[in-house]
């Protein structure tokens, strides 16, 4: 007689094995008809799963976060489904779970166009309405391989024969479709409600450029028809705020194939650049950093020893000069230790805070790249700290206080916490690596922050904290990390002289904040979509004269606010003084200054803001006074209360 135990610690008793189902049924039919899946002793399970022994479960609905996965899973069957129905002899081959939707590849002869996939999406729709009932099949993996090769389902047959021998394995079948899964699933087609096909994409078979090209279909499902118009909502929003194209708008920067994942800088984009550069290197300045520059290009001896060699070779860029293979950075932390090896520290060195900018390189696919989002070249705002372990927790303190300052000042005030503790393939002992999740867990609860374990998702050489920000559209970006590393000072040769004498190895914390410029440059795009904050905007305010008469006067006034450190530009062309206002509205300049017969008599500028506000006239030191005021407030003002 099992004993059901549920989430809220109660208990339910049966006088034989039940199914999920019929537990829920027993709870009551509102749940039964809700339930997708189940968790049995913390193992995801379909609703039809029996249970004979006593257990612990849950019942997952479209509510939870869990139930969202098992529909975009589920859909992802669907899809494959219908696309067979339509385009007979095509094969199947992964299907996955992706953030906010899913994926299917398919190999075929047909090229899918945008119709093919309204046509798909139709016969989706069909199925859903027929409500097919989903079962699981559980079969041995050598029945499997002759289930799926008599189907012509080749890819399939590879993906078993790499299992292990003996393996059982489930197939889940709709209707008389079937396919490969490990699940769970709905229970029956009707119970996806809420799905759109998004576009068309080119993929290698396993990732491997050296397979044959696939063509994957991507979409999106979500628990009911208003998150799945919201999401849509949502997507036409990113695509209006695309940093490529306002990056190109604007004329900020562009990438060419001569130089794939590298960016060309334009004047406005390196100015805006070095605006964020600049205030980093004060911010980090005033919190106890000294800043270091350390080479591009440094002997492979070194990645191997601190172990990058063996974990990202094949994203190395390499070189050989005079019989010496050598590598392109693709990170700062080996040579920063090699800067604390000069001369021996002390106890009271530390902790001793060393950050770069440092310029990386990484070879990343070519099929990753994306902008300036996701680039082969790279500046980071890293930064190493070298203490001891009693100063772990308050040095992670610190820089948490830090980064929430950085995050305020461009304007972000939403931010996820997530502790990504010990993968499977590390360096350094179990006690180490304990007693560094503890003190980051610590840190995060000094400040009482809500956070969440990633089990598995540290670095190979430590734990770590990452940092996530949502931006105006509800999009998530992680961006900084704080990573404990007690490994490699030692593997490197890292030494200070403690309290009693002895030798000791530093402890080396990893951080950053705004991870790559690239792509927090990207963010900020998006985020404001171009309408930067005073602060940023690489011409904070333009002078337009309205005949030629006002020209000198408009040099001085810009001169003048040139000398107070204002980015300030003239427009003295030969147009008339609409077109000059759209132009430069249209390049998201804060302040349009304009000057006529009457502001050269009374010696003031009559002053609009981007957004088609009259602020009226002011003199100088008005003027002055109010980009003055804008340009201190950095990003801590809504974009609704932005000029």
């Amino acid at each position: 007689m099992p004993a059901i135990t549920l989430p809220d610690g109660s208990q339910r008793f049966f006088d034989a094995p039940v199914s999920v189902h019929d537990v829920a049924s027993d709870i009551g039919p509102g749940l039964a008809k809700a339930a997708l899946a189940g968790v049995v002793d913390g193992r995801e399970v379909d609703t039809s799963f029996v249970i004979s022994d006593d257990a612990e479960l849950a019942i997952i609905t479209e509510r939870d976060a869990a139930g969202l996965e098992v529909i975009r899973h589920s859909a992802a069957h669907l899809l494959a489904m219908a696309t067979q129905e339509l385009f007979p002899g095509t094969q199947v081959t992964i299907g996955p779970v992706i953030e906010d939707g899913f994926y299917y590849d398919f190999a075929t002869g047909h090229h899918f166009t945008p119709e093919d996939l309204e046509k798909i999406e139709q016969r989706m729709a069909q199925i859903v309405a027929d409500d097919l009932t989903v079962e699981r099949v559980v079969m041995s993996r050598e029945r499997a391989i002759e289930l799926f090769r008599n189907m012509g389902e080749h890819y399939k047959v590879q993906i078993i024969e790499s299992l292990p021998e003996g393996e059982e394995l489930s197939v889940y079948q709709q209707g008389p479709w079937m396919d490969l899964c490990r699940g769970p699933h709905v229970p029956s087609t009707g119970k996806l409600k809420a799905f759109k096909l998004t576009k068309v994409a080119g993929a290698y078979w396993r990732g491997d450029s050296s397979n044959e090209m696939l063509q994957r279909i991507y979409g999106t499902a979500w628990a009911n028809k208003k998150q799945l118009a919201d999401y849509l909502t949502r997507i036409e929003e990113a695509e209006k705020r695309d940093h490529r194209k306002i990056g190109k708008k604007l004329g900020l920067f562009h990438t060419q194939e001569e130089a794939p994942g590298m960016v060309f800088w334009h004047p406005d984009g390196w100015t805006l650049y070095q605006g964020i550069e600049q205030y980093m290197r004060r911010a980090q300045h005033a919190h106890g950093y000294q800043e270091i520059r350390t080479p591009q290009l440094v002997d492979m001896s070194l990645w191997e020893r601190s172990g990058h060699a063996d974990k990202f070779g094949d994203d190395m860029f390499t070189l050989q000069s005079e019989d010496r293979q050598f590598a392109v950075k693709p990170m700062n932390c080996p040579c920063h230790v090699q800067v604390f090896n000069q001369g021996l520290k002390s106890y009271r060195d530390l902790p001793l805070r060393l950050a770069e900018f440092g310029s990386c390189h990484r070879n990343e696919p070519s099929g990753s790249l994306h902008g300036i989002m996701r680039v082969r070249g790279f500046t980071q705002d890293d930064a190493h700290i070298f203490c001891t372990e009693d100063q772990i927790q308050a040095e992670v303190s610190s820089f948490i206080d830090f980064l929430h300052e950085v995050y305020a000042d461009f304007g972000f005030s939403e931010v996820i916490y997530r502790l990504s503790t010990r993968p499977p393939k590390r360096v350094g002992s179990d006690s180490d690596w304990d007693r560094a999740e503890q003190a980051l867990a610590d840190a995060l609860d000094a400040h009482d922050l809500p956070w969440q374990e990633l089990p598995g998702e540290g670095a190979f050489y430590g734990p770590k904290i990452e940092f996530s920000l949502k931006d105006c559209i509800g999009r998530v970006w992680q961006l900084g990390t704080v990573q404990v590393d007690f490994s490699m000072p030692g593997r490197l040769g890292a030494q200070y002289v403690a309290e009693d004498g002895s030798r000791q190895v530093p402890v080396m914390l990893h951080r950053a904040i705004l991870g790559s410029f690239e792509r927090f440059i990207g963010i900020l795009i998006e985020h404001y979509e171009g309408v930067f904050p005073t602060w940023l905007a690489p011409t904070q305010a333009v002078v337009l004269n309205i005949t030629d008469k006002q020209g000198d006067y408009a040099r001085n006034v810009e001169d003048s606010l040139k000398n107070k450190g204002f980015r300030v530009i003239s427009d003295l062309r030969n147009e008339k003084i609409g077109f000059k206002i759209r132009e430069h509205t249209i390049h998201k300049v804060p302040y349009l200054l304009v000057v006529g017969d009457k502001e050269v008599d009374t010696q003031t500028v009559a002053v609009r803001a981007r957004r088609g506000e009259d602020l009226g006239s002011m003199d100088l030191s008005a003027l002055e006074a109010l980009l003055s005021n804008d340009v201190a407030q950095l990003g801590r003002i809504s974009l609704e209360n932005q000029h």
